[in-house]
């Protein structure tokens, strides 16, 4: 699963499960005489398969398609979220009202270019395939609700993750900030912003471009560069879902739509894997459809 792919992921599955309590919407936004139950209140899962059309590798203008499998819920009292080409858990309950806090750890699996067959430009895929990275650590939280009506909330989360699996062995920190409004009791909206910073050593094995390849013509080198840590990025995706029973409340199927950008900075964009051979404007659309039960 490529880098851009690994993000719709996330998106898909934070539209497969929209725990909006029935207690908040009721029919033509009035308030239920009780509190009834929804799929919700206690463990479900959320399970779903996507589409997305993304480019072939971080900083590629190459796109191709990529399936996306999601999975997202609560069993136990611990919440399963989603992230790119992985999940984070979250070990606090949250409140019944005001502000809840997140905590657990996340698990990332970073596939990026390691595969010569999804890498679209011959000169890049001529640099050889990476190892795929198994990225673990802390995700901790904030979530802010009612903050324009009764039903939106705002959600603040930082995960900083390094590889175990010996690949780039280095760490990346990535904040988002989320802003998420029903607009229906069947329709769902959210709109993302996230950044990440790499260190040094996750720069180096993405974006450093050895000096020589015996594998291309000698006009096909690219020029030797030196990749270090920093900012690597900045991207914006807006996600709308329909619960196709028009109730969010009692799970069933529901379909996606997601749309992203994102901008390469610092290494990431200099880099001639991304200056010569793609581009640092980032984009993607998918779709998809879960079920919740």
């Amino acid at each position: 699963m490529n880098f851009r792919s690994m993000i719709a992921a996330t998106a898909f599955a934070c539209g497969l499960a929209t725990p909006v309590s029935a207690q908040d919407v009721g029919e033509g936004d009035v308030m239920p005489a009780g509190p009834p139950e929804t799929v919700f209140d206690g463990d479900f899962l959320s399970v779903g398969v996507g589409v997305a059309y993304s480019p072939s590798y971080s900083g590629s203008d190459d796109y191709n398609f990529q399936v996306l499998p999601i999975v997202q819920g609560s069993l136990g009292g611990v919440d399963i979220n989603p992230r790119p080409a992985g999940l984070a858990l979250d070990f606090i309950p949250d409140p019944d009202e005001g502000v809840s806090f997140s905590l657990g750890p996340v698990f990332r699996i970073n596939g990026d270019r390691n595969d010569i067959d999804n890498i679209e430009d011959d000169i890049v895929a001529a640099y050889g395939e990476l190892d795929t990275a198994i990225e673990v650590g802390p995700s901790v939280g904030v979530k802010f609700p009612q903050l324009l009506n009764r039903y939106d909330s705002l959600s603040l989360n930082v995960d900083a993750t390094w590889d175990v699996a010996g690949a780039h062995d280095g760490m990346r920190v990535t904040p988002s900030l989320t802003y998420f409004t029903p607009l229906s009791r069947g329709t769902a909206a959210s709109l993302s912003f996230s950044t990440t910073w790499v260190d040094d050593n996750f720069a180096d094995y993405y974006y450093s471009v050895p000096a020589t390849n015996t594998l291309l013509a000698a006009a096909e080198v690219l020029p030797g560069f030196q990749a270090e840590g920093g900012f690597q990025s900045v991207g914006a995706n807006l996600l709308l879902a329909q619960d196709l029973n028009g109730d969010v409340t009692d799970g069933g199927l529901s379909l996606i739509g997601l749309g992203g950008y994102s901008k390469l900075l610092g290494d990431a964009a200099d880099t001639p894997f991304t200056s010569i051979r793609g581009s640092d404007d980032q984009f993607f659309v998918a779709v998809g459809i879960g079920y919740t039960f």
